[in-house]
């Protein structure tokens, strides 16, 4: 590839078109449509600038952004990429933002784009053309994405609403950031001052070994994950789930002992950290301690009752991400758990409700982090592969000790994705 223009370099994921797909051109823009026929959300993908002089390919034709649009329209969503004024230059500001903006309009008026769930995906440049969108904030903006994205105007030229101070106002969408580690000097300054003032309203994907078009000039496994978590966060906040149902995975058969101890009765009880009811335990017995090993009684017929003892706990580095998660979490710590998460990550509850990114977990979990009513024993868990299953009990200072079963998925050294069964 040395001897292709960056812009015409293949993209890091290998996407082709399935049947049923199909690209419509409508003025200055290219609709890539799903295979299904349904209404459904959209994202509009837009372009940096300024370009090359010696520019021989539209934006829209560009392998990068074909590629995105490609990959969205294969996940059931609408995919819009829009040609822009800012790739003939900066003094192009001000016409490439009413260039998105009407982009956005007809992007809004497709008959089949639902015009309530709509995210904005900004790129390179295009980052100068953010600030006015996180400044407005309409209702049906889903979500904003920006890839290493300039967020600062050189001297001289005329500045739109800067990104950064509108990031942290009270009405808050959600943002992600995909920061890479070699970027440019000139535009890391601007990008720091961007996720100090973004705080909790900020999702970050970092690409350490990633540089300036990472997603079209580094073709590495890192560059890989990156695209595709932020695809799967894209696709999450417009409503659309980009793993389906979560795995079970299977439970390891427990052993039997000898033992003769009263039998515990089931009673329901709803658990403060995820609002669902589940069975817990009526007992003359004291409550469990936190022994790694528990024994659950059950009636036997025979005279000779029998406990079922969990085996010991694998120490897996999956097992140890969810202790460090289990750990934060007793110690009040929000942030150091937010932090065990992926920025992409989706808990998903009994009632079939679902949490998605960190910035839905923050503002779920910071209520009970604040009153000090982080307390849980774990009762036991399994490993397998990615899986984490932990038996625990919540000490709730209402209803007193309930016992919870969560399903963790570990990828990369984060938890991706939660199910929690009732």
């Amino acid at each position: 590839m040395p001897d292709l223009a960056p812009y015409l370099r293949p993209f890091v994921l290998d996407v082709e078109e399935v049947a049923g797909q199909r690209v419509d051109r409508v003025g200055e823009l290219d609709f890539y449509r799903p295979a299904s026929t349904a209404r459904t959300g959209a994202i509009l993908l837009i372009h940096g600038g300024p370009g090359p002089t010696d520019l021989t390919a539209s934006p829209r034709d560009w392998p990068v952004y074909q590629g995105y649009a490609t990959a969205i329209a294969q996940r059931g969503l609408v995919a819009v990429v829009v040609d822009h004024s800012l790739i003939r230059g900066l003094d192009q500001l001000s016409a490439a933002a009413d260039d998105v903006e009407a982009a956005v309009g007809l992007l809004r008026a497709d008959p089949q784009v639902d015009p309530e769930r709509v995210l904005l995906w900004f790129f390179s440049g295009a980052g100068l053309l953010a600030g006015e969108w996180l400044d407005s904030r309409p209702d049906w903006l889903r979500g904003i994405a920006l890839s290493y994205p300039r967020l600062a105007t050189p001297p001289g030229v005329d500045e739109l609403v800067s990104a950064a101070e509108v990031i942290g106002k009270d009405k808050n969408v959600p943002v992600l950031l995909t920061r890479v580690g070699r970027e440019r000097d000139e535009l890391a300054g601007p990008v720091a001052e961007f996720v100090s003032a973004g705080g909790a309203a900020l999702d970050i994907i970092d690409v350490p070994k990633g540089q300036h078009g990472f997603d079209m000039l580094d073709h590495t496994d890192e560059s890989r994950a990156a695209v595709t978590k932020a695809l799967d966060w894209a696709i999450a906040h417009l409503g659309e789930d980009p793993t389906g149902q979560l795995p079970i995975p299977t439970p390891t058969p427990a052993v039997t002992i000898p033992a003769a101890t009263p039998a515990r009765t089931a009673v329901a009880a709803t658990t403060p950290r995820t609002g669902r009811t589940v069975a817990s335990t009526d007992s003359a017995e004291p409550a469990a301690g936190s022994s790694a090993v528990r024994a659950t009684k059950e009636p036997k017929s025979s005279a000779t009752e029998e406990l079922k003892v969990s085996p010991p706990q694998a120490d897996t580095p999956a097992a140890r991400v969810v202790g460090r998660e289990h750990s934060a979490y007793e110690a009040h710590d929000l942030e150091a758990f937010l932090a065990m998460y992926s920025p992409t990550a989706q808990l998903q509850t009994a009632d079939g409700s679902v949490l998605r990114g960190r910035r839905s977990l923050r503002e779920y979990y910071r209520p009970r982090f604040e009153a000090g009513q982080c307390k849980t024993e774990l009762v036991h868990r399994m490993t397998q592969g990615e899986w984490v299953v932990d038996q625990a009990i919540v000490h709730d200072p209402d209803q007193g000790p309930v016992p919870t079963i969560s399903f963790y998925r570990v990828q990369e050294g984060l938890i991706t994705e939660v199910r929690i069964l009732g």
